[in-house]
């Protein structure tokens, strides 16, 4: 039969309470770890400070308010300077009287990881003896060979006992050791919280997943650990695992913009056993990928009624425009001619956005200033809107350059405001707001003066053809936007602000373009053609090269050449490994765009976006001058 972690536990735990001696093992935070039954009885100790996360500077308070050290006149220095002697452990011996009259030795050594494991013996028998072989050594002789043989009996088992005791030490030491080292290189948070809440185990790794929450949480309770926002998103997940049964809770947290996924495990001794872990840049592609698998299924249900409602308007628009060439047509006929024709004209526009909403397209990010970007929408925006409608903008980011789709952001931006205007009328005010939220998300907030948004507008305005301005709306711009947003991997909310008027809140991914610099270039392609090409748009723009034709190949030239600054590669390479293989294995230590000829919704194409920018084949020297910064012109 195999024996489980926790009865290991158990066993080794019994065994340490039937050691004489007293035993304590503090953590290199002067917290308790362990101690034994002894420990308690020896000291008297109250539950509370042989309960594992007990101070030793709580301990040592409670010892010399009680005497144990005698006659202590001011106890906040002690006890301050015994925390110090602590911090700075050494390897120690010592014997000394009590209070009570007992003599104990307190024998003292270091552990690898830092902390403690102390031994606390009583030898007040021995030091009776001692002083009666002294006072009697002449009248006594058989007795002080016998006294001489008890205690050499008694030494013989307090070695026996600390050979034990060491072996549980260092055992104990490996099996910690080994247990922290294993959950602190794991990218979550592990930990435990007993019946009341509180952490009696954490992995130290919460402000990893969390940013700007505690690590050392060991104590605290789970609602000061996380925050009242994170923990009131949590709460019905942990009462569940209370309950017994496991739950999971994915949310995101107001303060860190964070997405986190939480799974809860009942711990059938009490309290619950939570693993989280920082998924926002899965949830990303996550949408991603969920809103171009819609707008495939979409394309393939709306190409085949495009294709036949085309052919009809066509039809349509012929036939009419030959009635309206016959000569004895009475005069009311022909205002009935144009509106019909006005009307397949207007269908003819309809089928053109739907296949703007179904059709492919790609996102092509490049890097971008946001502040010449706000200054374009201004541009564009001012001459539509009334005199009496002021547009303002107001631009927080720092002035890096960030990887985006500008023209489609742009658009999206502008039909936006273009909306905010509709809503405003003859006179009002529309705000624009751009900031960053957590490093994680770019975010513009659109805010109008207007009567806000129907619970039918908040309800369906992301919908197709949903519109509540009658016949001057076809219903497509809100869902393009949206379609936009959640092809990029961002966030679209729609809003009513508290004071009054429409708030639409749009969020894309924060990703820094690289920086501007120039330098010596690996240039990843199979394709001889290609190659040269790239080579010649990269010297062009200031950029020393050197080549590979596969992604191991590139792997062994990264090893060889620390002056290597960044990484253009192809996705199919020669070999088993691919540019993504090879994207992997630079991670984040050097720059990498990568190019490709993969239809955009192609599997490795998604993958692609998630690593890299991402370059479409054919492209030029603008294309690639827009993700490799020079320190040259680029040429006509």
């Amino acid at each position: 039969m195999q024996i489980t972690d926790n009865q290991t536990k158990a066993m080794t735990s019994a065994g340490l309470n039937l050691i004489a001696q007293a035993l304590t093992i503090y953590d290199q935070d002067l917290r308790l770890a362990v101690c034994n039954a002894p420990f308690q009885t020896m000291f008297d100790l109250p539950a509370t400070l042989v309960t594992p996360g007990a101070t030793f500077q709580d301990t040592i308070r409670h010892l010399a308010s009680r005497g144990e050290y005698g006659q202590v006149d001011d106890i906040d220095t002690f006890v301050t300077e015994r925390v110090e002697i602590a911090r700075a452990f050494e390897p120690h011996y010592m014997e000394r009287t009590r209070a009570n009259g007992r003599t104990i030795s307190v024998e003292g050594s270091p552990l690898p990881q830092g902390g403690w494991v102390t031994v606390y013996t009583d030898i007040t028998a021995t030091k009776q003896q001692e002083l009666l072989l002294r006072a009697r050594s002449d009248a006594l002789s058989t007795q002080v060979l016998t006294h001489a043989e008890q205690l050499s009996a008694t030494n013989r088992e307090l070695a026996a006992m600390i050979t034990t005791l060491e072996e549980t030490k260092r055992q104990l030491t490996e099996s910690e050791a080994r247990t922290r080292l294993t959950t602190e290189m794991m990218p979550a948070h592990i930990a435990h919280v007993n019946s009341a809440g509180h952490y009696t185990y954490s992995n130290r790794r919460l402000s990893s997943v969390i940013p700007g929450r505690p690590s050392n949480i060991v104590g605290l309770h789970i609602s000061t650990a996380l925050g009242k926002s994170a923990h009131s998103r949590i709460a019905p997940a942990l009462a569940q695992a209370y309950g017994g049964t496991a739950a999971v809770k994915e949310f995101t947290d107001n303060d860190s913009a964070r997405r986190i996924r939480a799974a809860f495990t009942p711990d059938t001794r009490g309290g619950v056993y939570i693993l989280s872990m920082d998924v926002t840049e899965e949830t990303q592609n996550r949408v991603a990928l969920q809103q171009t698998r819609k707008r495939e299924l979409a394309a393939q249900m709306i190409s085949g009624l495009a294709h036949d409602f085309s052919n009809l308007l066509t039809i349509i628009l012929g036939m009419q425009s030959r009635l309206g060439r016959l000569h004895d047509l009475p005069s009311e006929a022909a205002p009935l001619i144009e509106g019909t024709l006005t009307a397949a004209r207007r269908g003819g526009t309809l089928l053109s956005s739907i296949a703007d909403v179904t059709g492919p397209r790609a996102m092509r990010p490049t890097a971008t200033d946001l502040g010449i970007l706000l200054d374009d929408l201004v541009t564009l925006a001012t001459p539509t809107l009334p005199p009496n409608v002021l547009l303002s903008v107001q631009n927080l980011v720092p002035d890096t350059p960030v990887l985006i789709d500008k023209g489609k952001v742009q658009d999206s931006l502008l039909n936006l405001i273009l909306n905010a205007r509709d809503a405003c009328g003859a006179s009002g005010t529309i705000r624009l707001s751009q900031h960053l939220v957590h490093d994680t998300w770019i975010e513009w907030r659109i805010q109008d003066s207007g009567p806000g948004f129907s619970a039918s507008a908040l309800e369906h305005g992301f919908d197709p053809f949903f519109t509540t301005k009658g016949s001057e709306g076809s219903g497509l711009g809100l869902s393009m936007v949206y379609d936009m947003t959640k092809t990029a991997g961002g966030d679209l909310r729609l809003a009513n602000a508290s004071e009054g008027g429409a708030k639409v809140i749009l969020r894309l991914p924060y990703r820094v373009a690289l920086a501007a610099t120039t330098g010596l270039v690996l240039l990843v392609e199979d394709e001889d053609d290609i190659r040269a090409t790239v080579r010649d748009m990269l010297m062009s723009l200031g950029h020393s090269v050197i080549e590979a034709s596969s992604a191991d190949e590139a792997t062994a030239l990264l090893a060889d050449l620390p002056d290597i600054a960044s990484v253009v590669s192809d996705i199919q390479l020669t070999g088993e490994a691919t540019g993504l293989d090879l994207a992997a294995r630079i991670g984040t230590n050097m720059p990498l765009v990568l190019m490709t000829s993969l239809p955009a919704d192609h599997a490795l194409f998604h993958t692609a976006q998630t690593l890299a920018p991402v370059l479409r084949k054919p492209f030029d020297a603008v294309d690639l001058a827009a993700l490799i910064s020079t320190a040259k012109d680029v040429p006509e």
